[in-house]
């Protein structure tokens, strides 16, 4: 039984390893840009649209909705890095029926990876939402004691998220790697049917925790400027009354 793709090897040379992980990820990426472009090359609105488009909108949409509702404002500047992260994690888990396919996800450097990704994406999405010191006031909230411990949180998430993902798909496989062997005549198609379905659940909960995260850094910022804004009122009004 293969536990990871990592273990799969196509092709070494000296210190060279080109491994089932980096091969389908790299399919994995292929389809999703032939994807897009097939379907925005030629894009149209109203009853003239293709199906492809009609559902790909659809699926954005869906994806702007929830971003909204967690970060509390335009997602707009969210939707690409999330929407990518969805997609990918999505697609790959998705393509477990093909035969011969390894989903990369189920690699610790793939989930590790990705979750860097988040690391480094929280603070650029913070900073530039909140500037550097409205970003860095919040290590020292609600005291700076609690600077170290912020800090921990931020590494201690990180890898959490990589070996959430990583175990998802791991326990998966290896549970249907043991009921195959119990009941191969009746479990395949079952087992197929239930891992694409908890494929695509690991893929949205991958991306809620990501937005989560990110809507937390960016929106004290917000927060901030509706409270200026209240305040700026109640003096013009007070100076109004005078």
């Amino acid at each position: 039984m293969t536990i990871s793709p990592d273990s799969i090897i196509y092709w070494e040379w000296k210190f060279i390893t080109l491994n089932a992980t980096i091969v389908f990820t790299w399919v994995v990426m292929a389809i999703l840009v032939l994807i897009s472009i097939l379907v925005t090359r030629n894009l149209k609105s109203g009853f003239k649209m293709s199906r492809w488009q009609s559902f790909l909108e659809t699926v954005v949409e869906y994806i702007r909705d929830q971003i909204r509702q967690i970060v509390r404002e335009d997602p707009k500047r969210y939707l690409p890095f999330l929407g990518t992260l969805f997609m990918f994690i999505s697609l790959s888990n998705l393509l477990a029926f093909v035969p011969e396919y390894h989903p990369p996800t189920g690699s610790i450097y793939t989930t590790g990876a990705l979750a860097i990704c988040v690391f480094f994406a929280v603070p650029i999405f913070g900073i530039s939402r909140r500037g550097v010191g409205g970003y860095l006031k919040h290590y020292l909230k609600p005291t700076p004691i609690m600077f170290p411990f912020l800090v921990i949180s931020e590494f201690s998430r990180t890898l959490a998220l990589a070996v959430r993902l990583f175990g998802n798909v791991l326990s998966g496989t290896m549970i249907a790697a043991v009921l195959l062997a119990v009941a191969p005549l009746f479990v395949p198609v079952v087992m197929q049917v239930l891992s694409l379905l908890i494929g695509q659940i690991h893929a949205y909960i991958f991306a809620i925790l990501a937005a989560v995260y990110i809507g937390s850094a960016s929106r004290a910022r917000s927060e901030e400027e509706h409270q200026n804004d209240e305040n700026n009122q109640t003096e013009n009004k007070d100076e109004e009354d005078n």
